[in-house]
């Protein structure tokens, strides 16, 4: 029974992660910052049929706090018994743009407060959590683990007033690739990203039951897609089956976005 531990997980694409690799017999170590989303999602996830802790554990851990990270991982290799096959970085601080739809050269809003902030739980608690999951994914020397960074399209195009979530969407990518080299030649730990495109969680953020997929999406959402429709969490999925399975591939970015990043837009 393959061990996951995903970051971000009680909410959007980490809570369809979860809901999804425990469908699949996988167990789960849920770690967020937002205690309701993760009670709620708790909740859920019991009344869908997985016990804890024989299918998952949850982290209320605040990825800001280095010795927070510590301790979760701590609970983690306990919680494994000290292996882990897969670390997912997803997290990453909401809103992605800010406060109050700031621009950079607001004054009435602590930008570089949050501008450390979201460096500190999108960038820097990766490398952190890499690291100290690095014996947990090397505890087998004949199938070690893999590492997956959550990246996004938003490493290569963006809008106005997200550069924080930019840079750390594309500092993920270049730790993949130098994470990808370095963990490889010492413990052949395969470290790779996934950069989803628009992917609806509407039915991944709420609290209440019964939400579909489809809410609030209209039909031009669909066509600006070159596959018909927009993303699903079961495409993002897909990609982190593909990661995990493919023992050959490392140190590469995924792109799922139904095809817009190749699109040429003309102002109308």
């Amino acid at each position: 029974m393959p061990n996951y531990l995903i970051t971000g997980a009680a909410r959007g694409i980490g809570r369809g992660l979860t809901r999804h690799l425990l469908s699949q017999g996988h167990r789960v170590f849920l770690l967020d910052n937002n205690l309701p989303s993760l009670t709620t999602t708790t909740t859920h996830l019991l009344s869908h049929g997985f016990s804890t802790p024989q299918n998952f554990t949850t982290s209320h851990t605040d990825l800001s706090s280095r010795a927070a990270i510590s301790t979760a991982i701590t609970s983690a290799t306990e919680y494994f018994n000290g292996k882990l096959d897969v670390l997912i970085n997803n997290a990453f601080p909401t809103p992605h743009t800010w406060s109050n739809n700031a621009a950079m050269d607001s004054t009435d809003v602590d930008v570089m407060s949050e501008w450390d902030y979201k460096l500190s739980v999108g960038l820097t608690a990766p490398f952190i959590l890499s690291r100290l999951c690095i014996p947990l994914l090397a505890s087998s020397s004949e199938s070690p683990g893999c590492i997956i960074h959550i990246s996004s399209t938003r490493a290569h195009q963006s809008e106005a007033n997200h550069e924080a979530y930019s840079a750390v969407k594309a500092g993920l990518i270049g730790l993949t690739q130098s994470m990808s080299v370095s963990l490889g030649e010492k413990y052949r730990i395969r470290v790779n990203a996934i950069s989803p495109g628009w992917i609806h969680v509407e039915d991944e953020n709420g609290d209440e039951e019964g939400r579909k997929w489809e809410d609030g999406l209209t039909e031009r959402d669909h066509e600006w897609h070159s596959v018909g429709r927009v993303g699903k969490v079961e495409d993002i999925a897909k990609a982190v089956e593909f990661l995990v399975a493919s023992e050959f591939v490392t140190g590469t970015e995924i792109v799922v976005d139904g095809g817009v990043s190749r699109k040429m837009v003309y102002p109308e």
